[in-house]
This record gives C-alpha cells, structure tokens and sequence, in this order.
C-alpha cells in the first residue's frame, strides 16, 4: 500500500497556516481536481480524494491537533480517524464543496440561488444628471429630468401573458424553477439542484406572450419629471427620489431615481463648502487712504469701507452672504474677498513727476515692510 503524503504537503500549505489558508488551498484544488471537471481521469479522482481526506482532518481543530502530534498513526483502524467519514475522509465543510458543486452544475446542495431567482427583486436604481448654475444652486431651483425607467407592462400587469390568458405552472419542475440531480463522483452519489431548463428557472410557462412587451411582463418607457434642486446644494452631489426607478419583480419595490447634480463654474465666485472667495481690485489710492468700495455679492453689488493703508491681498468677510446650508433655514455661510491693489500702467510725466515727488516725501517711515525686510537680510 502507498505511503500517505502529508496533509499539509497535499493542500500546499505550510505546517502553521490557519484555517483560512487552508481552506483556501482546499477550494481551489477541489475545483482543479473534480471530477466533472476531468471526466475519465482517474489521477485526478485520486487526488480530489486525497485532497478531501488531507482537508477532513486539517479543518477539524481537534483532528488537526491529533495529526500534528501523531501524523497518521493517530488515525490508524480505532484511532478515531477520518476513515468514519465514508472511506475517504469525508468532504468536511458541506458548505465549501457546496460552492464549489454550485459552480459546475449552477445549483449546489440547498438551490439557493434558484431560490431567489422567484423571491421578491428590488427595482434597479435609475441614473441621471442636471446641470444647473452657481446662484441655482445657492438658491434652489426647479428642473424637468428627462430618463428611462422599466416598468411593468400595463397590457398584462406585469405577468408576460396575452390579455384573456395566463402563464401556467411548469410541470417539468412544478413550478419550483428548478430540478434535482444526481451525480456520482468516485463510487459515491451526490444530489444538487439546478435551474430548470423548460421554464428558465421561473416557474411558469408563458403559452400566449403578450404583444407588446413580448411575454417578459416589462417594458422600457421614458419618463419627464419635475424635481426640485434644494438650496445649497454643491457640484457632485446627489438627490434619491425614492420609488421613481425601476419597478420590482416579483412583487418587490421600485428602485429609486438617482440625479448627479452638476454646478457650472462662476465667473467670479470660487466655492468651498458653504463659503465664497472672490477678489475684488483697488487702485493704489484708494488702498492708501482708504475708501468705500463696490464689492459683488450672490444677490446683487454692495458697498463696503476698507480702511486706510489696506495691502495687497488683505482679506476681509461679509458675514451670510456666502451659500444657504442645506434645509436649514436661515443659516448661511461667508463671503470672504481678497483686496487686490491694482498697479497703474501707462501713466503720463507729469503723473510720473507727481509719483515720484510723493514718494519722496513719504520716504521710508512709511514702508514698514520694506524697511523691516532689508533689516532681517542685512541686520
């Protein structure tokens, strides 16, 4: 009689791999050694069996323990070895060979995924876009959206039969939407489900379709609706009309419609968050001496006083004037806007004469940056 190779040396794991490893290494070699998978091999019969006996005793925490002490003398005949298992170790976890059987013959042990194919279906969730502008989006707004859903045919009421008939109850299958089967692998007999191949797993047969969705029950329709866009809403983000997707199968609910809303840029307002940034040019003059400015605003141009000797890129916030938050009344964000002092160019002598006689007399007290820089570099 051969010798036995080691458990671990069968799966190809190493002696401390947890059981995750090695029941990662079980399925994938139980799929490449099945026997519907090498039909009429029987070096590959043997290994599937090999693999199943090394997996029955390394899956077993007890067992495992036992063979790490003992090898497999720990079960030789009355050592409490795999043999019990129906002579080749059993198949340890059900549920493991089950997936891997339900991914040859389309059905497993239990069906169920035949099982759900007639269980109540949530509609598919329906996609669309709507591209709307800056202050539409501060301030809410209506918009139609144009989209396809699939709904149930209105001629048959979803059932796929012609007016004055109705499907009828297979009886390949009984109108369970599948069928048992059997199949023998290595002297042994095993039963697994399978789709139905008559009625496609549904349970019914349609005799007489229906004209105008063509015996599915299901039609294709474009539909318009008007949906309001809430104030404060940003580009990217989305709005779920519960119920306005696709209708459920099997007496399940309609799936929703899903709107991606799509900001155009402004062409002075930059958006972060529920605030807005701008920049808004002065002259020198009015920078120097201070002066009331026109700053732009979502609702329209106000005025604002920026102080004497204001520099360049001072930073200075209008409070609520920036974009509602979202269903809150009331509550808004700022809009903060940037001095940007504006250089004359083009200038004249004599506005040139005059710049150079005020600079002049400001000397440099009055450029305490300037001064305070060439400090630092020069000490």
């Amino acid at each position: 009689m051969a010798e036995k190779r080691d458990y671990y040396e069968v799966l190809g794991v190493d002696k401390g791999a947890d059981d995750a490893a090695i029941k990662k290494a079980y399925r994938v070699l139980a799929k490449k050694y099945h026997p519907d998978m090498n039909p009429d091999d029987k070096e590959a019969e043997a290994k599937f069996k090999e693999v199943n006996e090394a997996y029955a005793v390394l899956s077993d925490p007890e067992k495992k323990s036992q063979y790490d002490q003992f090898g497999h003398a720990a079960f030789e005949q009355g050592g409490g070895g795999p043999g019990g298992f129906g002579g080749f170790g059993g198949f340890g976890d059900f549920g493991d060979l089950g997936d891997i059987f339900g991914s040859f013959f389309g059905g497993g042990f239990g069906g169920s995924s035949n099982a759900r194919r007639n269980a109540p279906q949530r509609g598919e969730d329906v996609g669309a876009s709507v591209s709307i502008s800056f202050e539409e989006a501060a301030f809410g707004v209506k918009r139609d959206v144009t989209y396809n859903r699939v709904q149930r045919c209105p001629d048959c009421s979803g059932s796929g039969a012609e007016k004055g008939s109705s499907p009828e109850t297979c009886s390949a299958c009984g109108g369970s939407g599948q069928r048992r089967v059997v199949q023998r692998m290595g002297g042994m007999q095993f039963q697994s489900t399978v789709t139905c191949e008559t009625c496609r797993g549904k349970g019914k047969i349609i005799k007489n379709p229906c004209s105008n969705c063509r015996g599915t029950g299901y039609i294709r329709v474009t539909k318009k609706l008007e949906v309001s866009i809430p104030a404060g809403i940003d580009d990217g983000e989305r709005i779920a009309l519960r119920g306005q997707g696709c209708d459920g199968r099997n007496g399940g609910p309609t799936g929703d419609l899903i709107i991606t809303v799509r900001v155009k840029r402004h062409n002075v307002f930059e958006r972060d968050g529920y605030h807005i940034y701008c920049e808004v040019p002065v002259t020198i003059s009015e920078a120097t001496l201070g002066a009331e400015i026109t700053v732009p605003t979502l609702e329209g141009n106000e005025k604002y006083t920026i102080p004497e000797g204001t520099q360049n890129g001072t930073r200075f916030t209008m409070k609520g004037k920036g974009i509602p938050y979202v269903n809150s009344s009331g509550k808004r964000g700022d809009l903060i806007f940037a001095v940007n002092v504006e250089v004359p160019k083009g200038l004249s002598e004599k506005q040139k004469d005059l710049l150079r006689e005020f600079a002049s007399a400001c000397g440099e007290n009055n450029y305490g940056k300037k001064t305070g820089f060439f400090k630092k570099l020069f000490g």
